[in-house]
């Protein structure tokens, strides 16, 4: 249903897409494509500069439009299956950035929070942001005991504007879907979905702090990653207190060279610790874009990295874990065999798909990339012509990979930045060998023994419970096994019909070799071996009949 409110966004939406030149967008789709010619006869057409690149207009007027398009945009970027590559790096290059709200109302919404004066538990409070994005806003601050923390609190009034922008984006994905067959190919409806459950997310700040302390726990005392602590105590929905950490931005590459960083060691534990998250803990930070990770250099020789912001994060099935490592292993021993296989067998695709021209497809796209140091190797163009191929075969984009996905580009584009001439396969193949052996080797299995004994032991404790009551059952005639399941009905129905079957074959072909054995003597008339015939291959054809239903 159309409100008012839903008007009034939708003639800002219009206004904004017109000044960035977009209205040749507006004007192909369907309601408006009749009335195209109208651009030819507009002013602003006649007189317009040259403009820049379709992508560069998209990504500026989704600027325009405010915070909540923004992240759409960056979420989109990460989606290529859906875009073109020229336009999901654009949309990559999103800005979170957005005015400050005054730090009066930050101090506000903090007391609020915890019902008593920043002076009761701070001992120093920083009116003037550290950084403000489109959810929230960040101040710096000081414990009683000196000891420094971040204080994260969400805008105000967020969530009304958010779920006005939320429940237009859904009106105008049905309505795509509902009149475009190209909206209907990319899902407008499920990625809008998609997105709503993100930014839902992210509101929850008390989720995003369980987040940061699983993450710490995973990483406790690790020379890889450090993750701050969580001031549980006062932690709300709306703010979050954790500790301050330092660090040099990983953005800021010549500041890490001048500081000594070894960066081939940088950029290979990079990998280790998104194969590390995803395979040993199956539980990843999906945000970890250069503005979210800093890096220790007190020891330049063994850098660590320092993460913060934890309102994305992605998990992944036991089953999606052991695929997703085979397919992995696979490519790099360039088993393209294996990998359709995988496909097929995980249900990525088709069961009826033909393995050998799944298996040629993939080769054609993987071959060319290996053997060569990771800034010749785009995955972004990588994954673009796999999801290509992927389409041909009707394979559907897996929501549960996408985060993963995501995450991947992010340490591509870090990879890239740190040590350009990374071989991401040399450094992930030996983490990937080592924890497929653990899963299915001798160790697992001691691995999930140890892990079943505390569960056996219960078990053994009440088996002299109950060996005892069956057998005062037992002696006052009380006991009685029965034993029925469906499976056994079904087992016992078709024995007996196969049963029934069986018998009228077996009369029916003594029918038929009585009826022959009379022709051959000339014993009985030629009709009534004939009709011996018949009747023989009427009980035949009943009997085989039986044995099929």
């Amino acid at each position: 249903m159309i409100r008012p409110s839903h008007l009034l966004r939708l003639f800002r939406i219009q206004w904004v897409l017109l000044r960035h030149g977009l209205d040749e967008v507006l004007f192909a789709t369907r309601w408006f494509r009749p009335f195209r010619f109208l651009l030819f006869l507009a002013p602003w057409h006649w007189f317009r500069r040259r403009r820049q690149p379709l992508a560069v207009r998209l990504r500026r007027a989704l600027e325009d439009l405010g915070p909540i398009f923004v992240k759409f945009g960056q979420m989109l970027s990460t989606r290529r299956d859906l875009l073109p590559p020229d336009i999901a790096d654009e949309l990559a290059r999103l800005q979170d950035r957005v005015p400050p709200f005054p730090g009066s109302q930050a101090r506000e919404m903090i007391e609020a929070a915890w019902q008593q004066p920043l002076d009761a538990a701070l001992e120093r409070f920083d009116e003037a942001p550290l950084a403000s994005a489109s959810i929230a806003q960040v101040h710096t601050a000081r414990l009683h005991g000196g000891r420094e923390v971040v204080i994260k609190v969400l805008r105000p009034r967020i969530l009304p504007i958010i779920r006005r922008d939320l429940s237009l984006m859904h009106l105008i994905a049905g309505l795509a879907e509902r009149y475009s067959s190209e909206a209907r190919r990319l899902r407008a409806i499920e990625v809008v979905k998609e997105y709503e459950k993100t930014i839902l997310d992210e509101l929850d700040l008390m989720r995003e702090a369980a987040n940061a302390s699983e993450l710490r726990r995973n990483f406790e005392g690790s020379r890889l990653l450090y993750i701050p602590e969580i001031e549980w105590s006062l932690t709300h929905p709306n703010v979050l207190v954790m500790e301050r950490i330092g660090g040099i931005p990983i953005s800021h590459t010549e500041r890490l060279r001048e500081a000594g960083v070894d960066m081939k060691k940088l950029s290979e534990r990079g990998v280790e610790i998104f194969f590390t998250q995803v395979f040993r803990d199956n539980f990843f930070h999906a945000d970890m874009h250069p503005g979210n990770i800093f890096v220790d250099v007190s020891d330049p020789s063994e850098p660590r990295y320092n993460a913060v912001d934890f309102g994305i994060v992605g998990t992944l099935s036991k089953r999606d874990q052991h695929y997703l490592a085979d397919n992995f292993l696979a490519f790099f021993n360039r088993d393209y065999r294996r990998v359709a296989e995988l496909h097929v067998a995980s249900g990525w695709v088709p069961g009826d798909t033909r393995v050998e021209e799944f298996e040629s497809a993939i080769r054609s796209v993987c071959e060319p990339i290996f053997d060569r140091p990771l800034k010749e190797i785009s995955f972004g163009k990588l994954l673009l012509r796999l999801f290509q191929t992927a389409r041909r075969f009707n394979m559907e984009v897996q929501p549960q990979l996408v985060l993963l996905q995501k995450t991947l580009l992010n340490i591509e584009g870090l990879g890239r930045e740190l040590y350009p001439d990374l071989d991401l396969w040399q450094t992930a193949k030996p983490f990937l060998e080592r924890w497929m052996h653990e899963q299915v080797g001798y160790r697992a299995v001691f691995i999930r023994l140890r892990e079943a004994l505390p569960e056996l032991g219960d078990a053994l404790h009440r088996v002299p419970l109950l060996a005892e009551r069956v057998l005062d059952q037992a002696s006052r005639g009380e006991f009685n096994i029965e034993i029925e399941s469906r499976q056994l009905r079904d087992l016992r129905r078709e024995s007996r019909r196969q049963h029934r079957a069986t018998r009228a074959v077996v009369a029916g072909a003594g029918a038929l070799v009585a009826a022959a054995l009379a022709v051959q003597i000339h014993a009985l008339p030629l009709w009534f071996s004939a009709g011996g015939a018949v009747a023989g291959g009427l009980l035949m054809l009943a009997g085989l009949w039986r044995g099929e239903k």
